[in-house]
């Protein structure tokens, strides 16, 4: 077998990846331990939203993005259930209150559309909220997507273009010739041959970086979200907290009122609807390594910040909760890089909860890369030499 490119992961990112590979006329293997959409794809929450980017390339990377998403759902013929539900993000104090609108200026003077709204608007727009809060934020422009038929939708229009997709395949060895150049990818359903690997692992990056001597610096951040029996509509947008971006970006300094619940596990407020009129309630991020079983405690701290926001979530059940792990890089920037020690190797990942959002952006930066194209804009931040300890350990 040879490939051009061989995509490794097969979630949000490597299928993205392997579609905008494709469009370039290049011939592309993908491949996955699992199934497609099998790992943090399947086990997340359903939004592209450039509300809870940091200002920058961060903003630019997931605005573009939406606009992408918007192109292929007008061509794709796999329905990923693009909706442009848009987000608020609602302030309980005033100081929560003053963050937001700076945060929503800054935003809007790099030509976004975001802005503030006051509290009599929150309620017309969102009738069930709590009657208490301030106002917020609210970014029209921001979607709802399905996960795992993201994936799908790019497979099967990749697979038009003669993609072809090895589910259930271990790697065993990534073989490098004496330059240390990208030769062939060795797996149980034979070897592979090809110039270029692009990892796109996700939380298990780290693992194939390992099989061409590197350390990839990303963790397993887990993330957790409940879902409600079918009722009545309650929610109409993507609806957060602003205190989840002082969940999100830990080095701001900000303590909310919470009980000491909520505090240990890190919840933030966040729900949406879904087609099947299920309501979907997060969110909770922690280190626990692999483990996704869900924690009765951390569902408990979830069902309390949603009261507290939809008092009449106390009313509706709770049918079901999942968990996943999503890949944490510390700076909060994915990696999208090619790898200067090893001609061949690139990296695609670290995109911790913003991987659905990114998807389509990190496909055509990435096909771009491996094309040798100028990209769309400047990504000398997502190198994965902006690492210190980044270096080749065999």
């Amino acid at each position: 077998m040879i490939y051009d490119v061989t995509v490794i992961g097969a979630g949000a990112i490597g299928t993205s990846v392997a579609y905008h590979l494709c469009q370039k006329g290049f011939s592309v293997a993908l491949i996955d331990h699992g199934d497609i959409a099998n790992g943090s794809s399947s086990h997340c929450d359903a939004v592209a939203l450039i509300s809870d980017k940091a200002p920058g390339l961060d903003t630019q990377m997931g605005y573009a993005s939406i606009q992408h998403y918007g192109e292929l759902a007008k061509t794709f013929s796999y329905d990923f259930e693009y909706d442009r539900k848009g987000c608020l993000y609602v302030c309980e104090t005033e100081e929560e209150y003053a963050a937001a609108s700076a945060y929503a200026k800054r935003q809007a003077s790099d030509g976004y559309d975001m802005h503030m709204v006051d509290a009599q608007t929150l309620q017309e727009m969102e009738p069930f909220l709590a009657k208490d809060l301030l106002g917020g934020i609210w970014t029209p422009g921001d979607i709802a997507v399905c996960p795992y038929k993201v994936c799908f939708a790019f497979v099967e229009e990749g697979k038009k273009q003669g993609l072809q997709v090895y589910p259930y395949t271990h790697i065993s060895r990534i073989r490098l010739s004496a330059d240390h150049a990208v030769e062939a990818v060795e797996t149980d359903r034979g070897d592979i041959l090809t110039k270029r690997v692009i990892n796109c692992a996700g939380v298990w990056a780290p693992d194939v970086g390992r099989l061409v001597g590197l350390e990839i610096p990303i963790q397993p951040r887990k993330g957790m979200n409940l879902i409600s029996e079918p009722t009545e509509r309650i929610v109409w947008h993507k609806v957060m907290e602003f205190g989840y971006m002082m969940s999100k970006f830990e080095s701001i300094n900000f303590r909310r009122n919470v009980s000491p619940l909520v505090e240990e596990y890190n919840v933030a407020f966040n729900i949406e609807y879904t087609k099947a009129d299920n309501i979907l309630l997060g969110g909770y991020r922690g280190f626990r390594g692999f483990d996704v079983r869900s924690e009765l405690e951390a569902m408990q701290a979830i069902a309390e910040r949603g009261i507290r926001f939809y008092p009449c979530l106390k009313e509706i059940n709770c049918i079901r909760s999942y968990a996943g792990v999503r890949p944490y890089v510390k700076d909060h920037l994915p990696i999208v890089s090619a790898v200067d020690t090893i001609p061949g190797f690139y990296i695609a990942a670290g995109h911790e909860g913003d991987g659905i959002c990114l998807s389509p952006i990190t496909g055509k930066l990435m096909a771009q890369l491996v094309a040798g194209e100028p990209t769309d804009f400047d990504i000398q931040k997502l190198s994965f030499s902006r690492f210190a300890n980044a270096q080749q350990t065999a």
